[in-house]
């Protein structure tokens, strides 16, 4: 069992480190983290946390941060976002990015891959038979290496996409294993770059950003980080662009640099 001080120091680096406040989750960090450090021989969380901070390949620092984050996400998930990012977003951009046609897309929370395939299908489907004149390239990050090795893979069960559009799940996806489960079109895949990031360090884009979903993934912050965040969004974000959060999520108006669209749509000030 987990004692205190261990839950500290777990707690203590995963803030300094990734921005994740766990201070309330001891009974989580215990559940998910006690069985692994039993079954690899070490006494008690202090031996592991040395191990992990002696280890130079960073490969036990990989292991904490993937039982520690949560990875729950699934296709058509709030929805009402994919249709504005349609209707509103894409029109906008289409006109403003005409000559050069290049679209700057972040996915910051890609978790095990759903949302950034439902927005390279989203734009597949806007851009129809110009898509190849343009490059939509969806650039999809996360802190998890074993969700992106899930998302790479990009093979997900019949239930998983059971909420899509029947045209989207006959054009984006093969059958495999008797229709049990399907696998990404490699199409599709070639539509978005899948990269490990953590959005504690500095953003390296070199050129800014048209529209960012970063949902779902504030949760876990506390408001400073929160604050620290968004304005390193909002300075790497082209005037006039987007960003999506999560709909349970809220940004403090007072401080926020963003103009408010919709309770979890916001834009940066145009020209």
């Amino acid at each position: 069992m987990i004692t205190e001080e261990e839950f500290i120091r777990i707690s203590t680096h995963m803030k300094q480190h990734y921005g994740i406040d766990l201070s309330q989750k001891k009974v989580i960090i215990n559940g998910r983290m006690e069985n692994y450090i039993k079954s690899n021989g070490w006494k008690n969380f202090h031996e592991y946390l040395n191990a992990m901070e002696a280890d130079r390949s960073g490969a036990l620092e990989k292991v904490l941060v993937n039982f520690l984050t949560t990875n729950h996400t699934y296709f058509m998930r709030e929805f009402e976002h994919f249709e504005y990012f349609k209707k509103e977003v894409l029109p906008w951009l289409k006109k403003k990015e005409s000559s050069r046609k290049d679209l700057r897309i972040w996915c910051g929370a890609a978790s095990t891959g759903e949302e950034p395939y439902m927005i390279a299908m989203v734009l597949a489907d806007f851009f129809g038979m110009e898509h190849s004149n343009w490059d939509t390239k969806v650039l999809a990050t996360d802190i998890s290496t074993k969700a992106l090795k899930q998302a790479i893979a990009g093979v997900y069960t019949a239930e998983q996409l059971k909420n899509l559009p029947e045209q989207w799940k006959r054009h984006f996806f093969t059958p495999i294993v008797g229709g049990a489960q399907y696998m990404v079109k490699d199409e599709l895949k070639k539509e978005v770059i899948f990269r490990q990031f953590n959005l504690m360090d500095s953003f390296p884009f070199k050129r800014k950003l048209h529209t960012v979903f970063l949902r779902n993934v504030m949760i876990y912050f506390d408001d400073k980080t929160k604050k620290e965040l968004i304005q390193k969004v909002y300075d790497n974000m082209e005037p006039g662009g987007y960003l999506f959060i999560g709909t349970t999520e809220t940004l403090d108006r007072s401080s926020t640099p963003f103009q408010i669209i919709q309770p979890s749509i916001f834009r940066k000030k145009e020209g």
